[in-house]
């Protein structure tokens, strides 16, 4: 068992609050997700599971046991810092075992996990290197390794592969999925690319000025986003947004005037609005399309286009400025300053009020 109940948690420098009161649990063997803008204070609530930080107010709680006070060494976690923090005389093999020799464990129980972490991250070939002569993503294997020999209840990274090249990220991304799969081990993970949030996590947390904004699954979050904030940090590209104003409600849906010039009926009802508030409306690229005749359209002119091979996003501005961004196929694409007419999937549209708050879910999304 390895769960860890944070409560009321707030950190504070110098008169400044950091963290704002966080309440959050992680469960035995989940890959949680910590993800959010530079300064959100993801590293920092990091830090503070850790024991690197000093806890303000609240407390930390691992199986049970409360570790708000204990010292990093005995809350039995093991982190994997941004760099790497290798020793750079030791040889690979030292690296791994140097926690373990400082622990005066027997030799033979260092040299078994030595060997399993080098067989776990295909390290066999490596022991005798020291640092300069690895890559950057097997110099963070290493870190990895050095966390694995502990068998740490929990394990800690702080966005470790924010230091490889493109490609090298996506194979160390894969690399820690399976980890986590072998190893059935509790991780909690930060970073500030959402495209790793999704593709690692069991459960995302997005943090946005020292508080939580919302917590779930990657594909809930996704297609139920809890308010703008949320909508907007999760997908690449990101969803647009569109102003407008409710024109009608009846039993089925409501009618949404967009500032853009056009309306359009959305099939879901709301007990908060009333006719004549104020609303934003959000849709995904995917969820745009080029209008035939006779479909709702939305006139836009185009902007600037990016060609990926498989896909184009096509960036376009309505009437009334405001941006959105139309993924189209890979053959497809616009000319700057083009008219164009869009067709906006009213069952994958998202309705905020005027605070950012969701107040329908997208029927088609719900299923």
């Amino acid at each position: 068992m390895a769960t860890l109940k944070i409560k009321n948690l707030k950190k504070g420098f110098e008169g400044l609050q950091i963290i704002k009161g966080i309440d959050l649990e992680v469960h035995d063997r989940e890959f949680v997700v910590f993800v959010g803008p530079s300064g959100c204070g993801k590293s920092t609530l990091l830090r503070l599971i850790a024991g690197l930080e000093e806890v303000s107010s609240g407390t930390i709680e691992l199986d049970g046991r409360d570790i708000t006070e204990v010292t990093p060494a005995k809350r039995d976690l093991a982190m994997v810092f941004q760099t790497y923090a290798l020793y750079p005389h030791m040889t690979v093999r030292k690296n791994l075992s140097f926690a373990l020799d400082l622990a005066g464990k027997p030799k033979a129980e260092v040299e078994s996990k030595v060997a399993e972490a080098a067989r776990i991250l295909e390290l066999g070939a490596l022991l005798d290197r020291k640092p300069k002569q690895l890559s950057g993503g097997q110099r963070q294997r290493v870190a990895i390794g050095r966390a694995i020999v502990r068998h740490p209840k929990i394990f800690l990274f702080d966005e470790p592969l924010s230091n490889l090249d493109a490609a090298l990220r996506v194979q160390t991304r894969l690399e820690l999925s399976r980890l986590h799969k072998e190893l059935q081990a509790t991780m909690i993970y930060v970073t500030h690319d959402q495209v790793e949030a999704m593709t690692l996590a069991d459960k995302v947390v997005v943090l946005n000025g020292g508080r939580v904004e919302q917590v779930g699954a990657p594909l809930e979050l996704y297609h139920h986003p809890a308010n703008l904030f949320v909508a907007g940090f999760l997908g690449t590209p990101k969803m647009g947004f569109l102003k407008g104003t409710l024109s009608r409600i009846d039993g089925q849906g409501c009618e949404v005037a967009l500032d853009a010039g056009t309306r359009i009926y959305l099939p879901r009802v709301s007990q908060t609005l009333k006719v004549g508030d104020a609303v934003t409306l959000g849709i995904r690229p995917e969820h745009l399309d080029l209008a035939q005749p006779g479909q709702c359209q939305l006139a836009v002119t185009a902007d600037v286009s990016e060609r990926l091979g498989s896909d184009t996003f096509c960036h376009v501005v309505t009437d009334s400025q405001e941006p959105l961004t139309l993924r189209i196929r890979g053959d497809l694409r616009s000319q700057y300053g083009e008219r164009l007419n869009l067709l906006l999937d009213a069952e994958y549209c998202h309705l905020f009020d005027a605070q950012g708050i969701a107040v329908a879910k997208p029927l088609q999304a719900a299923a």
